[in-house]
């Protein structure tokens, strides 16, 4: 996963991005997305990347050919996500890169340790993930308002997280929630 600014440059990502492509953060943020790209991708994507800044979309999903290092492609996925700013204009891009040959890389990755949610903490982090209020979940979930945050608060310790925006962030980089549905859900795999 990697954010944009609105001309295309890469402000941040996290760790799984920069493995992707095979470059340490000091040589891709800074740079366009397209400089991890292969040059056949700015045709393709050109056009998904002018409907975001008009506000002809909020999303698109797109094939292309990827760089991984400087000599060697790879095909992925891409989902490319408007983020709104003051007034609908856009303020930037989140883009998710899923490598076609991610399972093999998997299996060399070492083994990390799933965090272990709760089913009313999985609950609670999905509705924190629509931009549900603390008075809406504890409606929805039959709590209190200090029992929701509560919750939240143990989550937002649990993922080292300083806000909820971080929280859904960072859950969405664990893989914690599911990627390209919506509402989202937890990942069975980190709920007890």
């Amino acid at each position: 996963m990697a954010s944009l600014d609105p001309g295309l440059t890469i402000e941040a990502a996290n760790p799984d991005f920069f493995r992707h492509v095979a470059r340490p953060s000091t040589e891709v943020c800074g740079r366009s997305i397209y400089d991890v790209l292969h040059p056949s991708a700015r045709t393709v994507l050109s056009k998904h990347f002018s409907h975001l800044s008009t506000g002809h979309g909020s999303r698109f999903v797109e094939r292309v050919v990827a760089m991984r290092g400087h000599d060697r492609v790879f095909s992925a996925e891409i989902t490319g996500i408007a983020v709104k700013g003051d007034g609908d204009d856009l303020s930037g891009v989140v883009v998710l890169m899923s490598p076609d040959d991610e399972p093999a890389a998997e299996a060399e990755r070492p083994a990390r340790q799933a965090p272990v949610l709760t089913a009313l903490d999985a609950r609670i982090l999905e509705g924190v993930a629509t931009g549900a209020s603390t008075v809406q979940l504890a409606s929805r979930l039959y709590l209190s308002r200090q029992g929701v945050e509560y919750h939240v608060g143990l989550m937002l310790r649990r993922f080292k997280a300083p806000n909820r925006a971080a929280l859904v962030s960072r859950a969405y980089s664990m893989g914690v929630l599911t990627v390209g549905s919506w509402p989202p859900r937890a990942v069975p795999d980190f709920v007890k």
